[in-house]
């Protein structure tokens, strides 16, 4: 079964350098054993990082034994979809690419909200 993102059509990468999701497969793609829903691909932001190191998801510091190098602003990065919300609440999202970011995000996020943030904002989904 494919992948579907929030527009409803197949999910699309996310980043790979460096290589992002709850998998490290390079996309947001989720499932049972993904319990925080790494479902949001983001384009991090300075804000957004210090955001996230001042609500205790310290996104910064690498943590090789999760796979994770640390990121930097403008790296593409799955998300959690509470932690990317709570940015948003506070004023501090990071943009965020549709065609990436995972159906299950909606389980959390509202579309609307998600839309207000998106960085590949098509005219149709078509091509997508």
């Amino acid at each position: 079964m494919t992948d579907l993102n929030v527009l409803g059509s197949a999910l699309q990468p996310c980043g790979t350098d460096p290589m992002t999701g709850f998998l490290r497969d390079g996309t947001c793609s989720t499932g049972p054993e993904d319990l925080g829903s790494h479902t949001v691909c983001a384009v991090v932001t300075e804000e957004f990082l210090r955001h996230q190191t001042a609500v205790g998801n310290d996104l910064v510091t690498p943590r090789p034994e999760y796979r994770f190098p640390g990121l930097v602003p403008g790296d593409r990065w799955c998300v959690v979809a509470v932690r990317w919300l709570q940015a948003c609440d506070d004023g501090a999202a990071a943009p965020v690419v549709l065609a990436s970011t995972h159906a299950r995000a909606l389980d959390v996020i509202p579309l609307e909200a998600l839309q207000r943030h998106a960085v590949d904002v098509p005219d149709t989904i078509d091509g997508l």
